[in-house]
């Protein structure tokens, strides 16, 4: 009598150990599945990411002031990747590129005349084709000096794939009027929505 208790006890023993056990590797394959579907998850936000920076749109943050009072230091922008793909761009579009003097910086300019079209800069302003630029973006009385490329009263033929870019603070800008032209495959993209800071969030509105 005395055996078959120890036999029950021994059983009861190994079946709670081996319940145990049972309860553990269950817990750890929850865990395990937790696991997976992190990083499941975080591969296929990468990839989406990815995706995303490399052919639909990039986030770029101002730097300085030369857009003012258009864009202002540190706001953060979207690019739209997508757009210079369907069309070249026009007169009018703020437009992120690689900048021709050293390609490590971004700069972010309005496109003032594209292939095709006559600049002089006279007077402290703008022509394009023979016509003084509307300019109705900019604050009133804006002077648009010469520069190095840009001479005062000189005629520039702007070349295929190529165009001349403005910062909208015209006395605080480094742009095409010193360091000349700026290659279409520079380009990165059009300058579409700012998304900080939070009380100018929305889009960037062109000419």
């Amino acid at each position: 009598m005395q055996r078959s208790s120890q036999l029950s006890y021994e059983s009861c023993l190994n079946y709670y150990i081996n319940q145990r056990k049972f309860k553990e590797m269950g817990v750890v394959r929850k865990v395990f599945k937790l696991i997976y579907e992190l990083v499941e998850a975080f591969v296929v936000a990468a990839s989406i990411f990815v995706v995303v920076y490399l052919f639909l749109m990039q986030p770029h943050q101002v730097k300085g002031s030369s857009m003012y009072p258009t864009l202002a230091d540190q706001e953060y922008l979207l690019t739209d990747k997508v757009t210079f793909r369907r069309r070249d761009p026009q007169a009018g579009d703020i437009v992120v590129f690689k900048a021709p003097q050293n390609e490590t910086f971004d700069f972010i300019k309005r496109v003032i005349a594209v292939p095709g079209d006559t600049v002089v800069v006279q007077n402290n302003k703008v022509y394009v084709n023979g016509e003084e630029l509307n300019e109705d973006y900019l604050p009133e009385n804006v002077v648009t000096s010469a520069g190095k490329f840009l001479t005062e009263g000189l005629s520039v033929l702007v070349p295929e794939g190529s165009m001349i870019a403005f910062g909208d603070n015209r006395e605080h800008s480094s742009d095409s009027r010193d360091w000349g032209l700026v290659p279409y495959d520079n380009i990165i993209g059009k300058a579409f929505f700012r998304y900080w800071p939070a009380d100018k969030v929305g889009s960037v509105i062109s000419k």
